[in-house]
């Protein structure tokens, strides 16, 4: 039995739509992640009041904010998967206006700018709690620079001065800091770390909280070659594999390993995303605060709606009876979940030719 054409046709199209539904941000994805934020801005507060100690003298001036820090967590995490490139103008407009009924108890901008330092820690904690995938064996590392200003304005810039260090990465030069992750196989954040931009890329390595919940193999690029980091990390139970320099000549790899190296691009995927759409990188900021807050809040978006091509997946498996053909044609339709120009005419040709030479090996009276 072969797809007729028109079969081909829907199935693509009905793709697309079901991944811009995905892609949108529903009510019930807010009110879902204002549950998980707001259960566990509640425990963070009752462990924080239980062993902090109270001041004897009563504050003169103390005022409580209206809105919680669950809220102020969710606004952020909305704003960075949202497209919106100005802070400002998504607050006004966008929640002030059209999300007024989740947040009904509103601040202005600058007490919103001003609140948001004040999560910063228990943000880091529910990234790392709450947020965080597990490891499945085999895992990604990789750094990417976190540029505060362009070169040519190094000698002027004030904000991160004497925090911020000039870096090389394979694009060159750069002033600023480098974000270190790790990831495994599905693209789940495991942990990451920031430091200045000139520490070497195996130095986070050797640090056992940052490979703390790390076990089985971890792949990297040459910038992670090192003798004694390998050895270090094999007796911790880790395999470090990395692309072999040209003057290794002696050195050998199984297939395995050199397959694995080719899956590299799953990290620099979550890179890319990290500073095309979680805006993780940019030079407006002026203070060092609001600098991790944006850091920290782009990963936690990234981590709540990492999933769409997941539930993609499942979606379709469960609509279509054919499960062996979604089987194979996912893999490609995958690759296309970060292009909007997926409906081009090339595009709908080139998945239609792949679908209608698939045969079925089932009995088509069975369905």
């Amino acid at each position: 039995m072969v797809i007729s054409e028109n079969c081909c046709i829907f199935i693509v199209l009905n793709y697309k739509v079901l991944q811009t539904i995905i892609a949108m941000i529903t009510e019930s994805k807010v009110i879902e992640l204002f549950c998980m934020a707001d259960d566990f801005c509640k425990f963070f507060d009752a462990m924080t009041a239980k062993y902090t100690f109270k001041p004897s003298a009563k504050r003169k001036y103390h005022r409580d904010s209206t809105m919680s820090k669950a809220e102020i967590m969710l606004i952020m995490i909305l704003f960075h998967d949202s497209g919106y490139r100005c802070l400002k103008n998504f607050y006004q407009e966008k929640v002030c206006r059209h999300m007024r009924h989740f947040f009904p108890k509103v601040v202005s901008y600058n007490r919103f700018v001003e609140l948001e330092k004040d999560v910063a820690i228990p943000l880091a904690i529910f990234i790392k709690k709450v947020l965080w995938g597990k490891c499945t064996g085999i895992s990604f590392v990789d750094s990417t620079p976190l540029r505060v200003c362009k070169n040519q304005r190094i000698h002027i810039h004030k904000t991160f001065k004497g925090i911020a260090q000039r870096g090389k990465c394979s694009m060159g030069w750069f002033f600023g800091f480098k974000l270190h992750l790790i990831c495994n196989k599905r693209g789940e954040l495991l942990n990451f770390m920031i430091t200045p931009g000139d520490v070497d890329d195996r130095k986070p390595l050797e640090y056992k909280a940052f490979v703390e919940f790390i076990y089985g193999k971890l792949v990297g690029d040459k910038g992670y070659i090192g003798k004694n980091l390998f050895q270090r990390l094999f007796v911790d139970g880790i395999q470090l594999i990395t692309k072999l320099k040209s003057n290794m000549k002696g050195a050998l790899m199984s297939v395995s390993d050199k397959l694995l190296l080719r899956k590299l691009a799953i990290i620099e995927t979550v890179n890319d995303e990290l500073k095309n759409i979680a805006q993780v990188e940019h030079s407006r900021h002026r203070a060092f605060d609001n600098f991790i807050v944006n850091l920290l809040n782009a990963i936690a978006a990234y981590c709540c709606f990492r999933s769409h091509v997941s539930m993609l997946r499942e979606l379709l498996t469960h609509s279509l009876h054919y499960s062996k053909f979604v089987e194979l044609t996912l893999n490609e339709l995958c690759i296309v979940t970060s292009k909007a120009d997926m409906l081009q005419t090339h595009s709908v040709k080139h998945y239609r030719a792949n679908i209608l030479n698939y045969r079925f090996p089932y009995n088509k009276n069975q369905y």
